[in-house]
């Protein structure tokens, strides 16, 4: 056998080896587009890789429920899943929560643009009370961002796990308690 064949058989098997990867796989979605199936094994947290900005439950596989923000989500990191939860996911309409695509009329789209004003930095309390997931409201914009200034919990706050935001505001979980600042920005 030659190198190069030898070569070309490595590297295939990596390759299949990398796609196998357990915390995520690819399996196809009534509606025909590519899905991922991301599963909470012993009720633990998990994240699994996601090629989409945002992602849409298209069919729960499991006992536990899987609830969007609750037991599963989208943050900077990805695709996550807790409590149980195991389902299909495939691509949220628009590819990003609360927008539709362009030229459908969604928010940002059509010209529409804030008043004078808009953008400016929020200070914002949100607590989880009872280690509940508990989401605090605010527009953050398009190009908004938000970060934690003051944990006021004895429970740690871990962005993405204990806390995290997205659009539509900030959202905390498992008893963290803190002080945000957004940045918000059209």
């Amino acid at each position: 056998m030659h190198l190069s064949s030898r070569f070309l058989l490595g590297a295939a098997a990596v390759l299949l080896g990398v796609l196998s990867l357990p915390t995520a796989s690819r399996a196809q979605s009534r509606q025909g587009d590519a899905a991922i199936r991301c599963e909470s094994i012993n009720g633990k947290f998990n994240r699994c890789a996601m090629p989409w900005r945002d992602a849409r439950l298209v069919r729960q596989e499991s006992k536990g429920a899987c609830i969007r923000g609750e037991s599963w989500g989208v943050d900077r990191q990805g695709l996550w899943v807790d409590r149980g939860c195991r389902g299909l996911f495939a691509e949220a309409d628009g590819g990003r929560p609360g927008y539709g695509r362009p030229g459908h009329g969604g928010p940002g789209y059509g010209g529409w643009q804030p008043g004078p004003g808009w953008d400016r930095q929020i200070r914002l309390q949100c607590d989880s009370n009872k280690k509940r997931y508990q989401m605090c409201q605010v527009d953050v914009g398009r190009r908004g961002r938000v970060r934690l200034v003051r944990q006021m919990s004895d429970a740690r706050c871990s962005e993405g796990y204990s806390w995290g935001w997205n659009r539509a505001g900030v959202w905390v979980n498992h008893g963290c308690r803190g002080q945000f600042v957004v940045d918000r920005r059209w």
